[in-house]
């Protein structure tokens, strides 16, 4: 049997939207179907669905968005808009708008961007309220107000300049790089929200920006656009997969493609000042003061809010505990002290290595642990990046690698906090 459907599609025939659908559905993303509105509240009553893909021309399609969002409440249920009548809506009704269904791996990479940021915006009020009701509240991060910053980077052509124009008709500051060195140059020297990247007649300079925003660490999360010259030119598969957020044929208006640039770029600055709301926490008093991370007392606190949150959302929590194993370097290493003095790198190695929306605590010495929101199967993957560092082991002698052992157990119905912490302590032999 497969996976449960992540997506609600509301359309009155499959006609629009039915083969985005497929697509979806084979990249994995399932789908089921509403034909009407009313039937779509029933839907997510029943489903604790991710995100919706509506088709515009559905009657009072505007009200119902708000009507399906009233539904899960207090969950954020992002929401997809297909159809020209979308165009005259009021700004931000829908997280996405487009005029024609998009390529599916297009949909799926747009899709889990906006549920990522749903779930971390969540956190955030959750993580409000933990540090308000500690008496530390968190410092208000607002969203940059500031003229979007959008790069254009390409040679000069009438189609890439009528985009320019049409941004910075919606109050864009658009700046033109000719070439992929001044692109790096701007991207190094200033912050951006957006860069659109223009195919022309060939891929390669483009191609080599955006593979170049994709290893860099600070550049990774701005969302690159490819506006090529025209439609079918290139397999949409492959770039999608190559990380690009959106890719335009110079055939679509530039009015259409303009305000795709404009809510990729908007969703980029949300996200900017939700992992600052979230990393303000580590500047708090009620924090490990070597690592950042949250305290034993801090973390069980937290934990029984997420927990309580994760139940009125309807969305899976998983907590993951690992400890750092006696091998025998690591046994040679504490005797010298030295593992003492590697394990504040390894907490703060921790805290980047999560995702936004998690939440790392030290619960003893060589002890983590970690609340992982709308996840079933954690990840390990972090105690395996941790476990190919080297750290110092003293004046000669070669540096030791940590290794982990990882515990993992999901909340289930019911469970409390301390139960589920338990659970997944057994594993590493630890007592919460």
């Amino acid at each position: 049997m497969g996976s449960d459907p992540r997506i609600l599609v509301v359309a009155p025939d499959d006609g629009l939207i039915g083969p985005l659908c497929q697509g979806l559905d084979a990249l994995g993303w399932r789908t089921v179907t509403a034909r009407s509105l009313a039937g779509a509240i029933q839907v997510l009553i029943d489903w604790p669905l991710e995100t919706v893909i509506l088709d515009a021309s559905l009657p009072d399609a505007a009200e119902g968005i708000r009507a399906l969002r009233q539904t899960v409440t207090p969950r954020r249920l992002p929401i997809l808009a297909i159809g020209q009548q979308a165009a005259s809506w009021e700004p931000g009704l829908a997280d996405i708008v487009m005029s024609s269904p998009p390529h599916a791996a297009q949909a799926a990479l747009r899709l889990e961007s906006l549920v990522r940021s749903a779930i971390a915006e969540e956190e955030v009020s959750l993580r409000e309220a933990t540090f308000a009701a500690r008496g530390q509240p968190l410092p208000i991060v607002d969203v940059d107000s500031t003229p979007l910053r959008v790069l254009a980077a390409g040679k000069p052509d009438r189609h890439f300049l009528a985009l320019s124009n049409a941004l910075t008709a919606r109050g864009c500051e658009v700046v033109a790089a000719p070439t992929p060195y001044t692109a790096f140059d701007y991207l190094h020297e200033r912050p951006f929200d957006a860069a659109v990247l223009w195919g022309a007649e060939d891929h390669t300079p483009a191609l080599s920006i955006a593979s170049g925003m994709k290893r860099n660490t600070r550049l990774y999360h701005i969302p690159a656009v490819l506006y090529l010259r025209g439609s079918g030119e290139i397999n949409l598969s492959e770039l999608y997969n190559r990380g690009f957020a959106d890719v335009a044929a110079a055939d679509t208006p530039e009015d259409e493609t303009a305000e795709r640039i404009t809510a990729l770029a908007r969703a980029h600055r949300r996200h900017v000042a939700i992992r600052k709301a979230l990393e303000s926490a580590r500047g708090s008093g009620l924090t490990d003061p070597t690592t950042g991370l949250f305290t034993p007392e801090l973390f069980a606190s937290h934990l029984a809010r997420v927990a309580e949150g994760a139940r009125l959302r309807r969305r899976p929590l998983s907590v993951a505990v690992l400890r750092v194993s006696e091998t025998e370097a690591v046994v040679e290493a504490r005797k010298g002290g030295w593992l003492d003095r590697a394990l504040p790198q390894i907490g703060a190695m921790v805290s980047r290595l999560i995702r936004t929306e998690d939440t790392a605590a030290r619960l003893s010495p060589d002890v983590f642990a970690l609340a992982l929101p709308a996840t079933q199967g954690p990840a390990a993957r972090i105690a395996a990046v941790i476990g190919c560092t080297a750290f110092d082991a003293g004046p000669d002698r070669s540096p030791f690698v940590v290794e982990f052992e990882v515990g993992v157990a999901e909340v289930a119905a019911g469970e409390s906090p301390a139960t589920v912490l338990e659970r997944a302590s057994k594993d590493v032999r630890v007592t919460a």
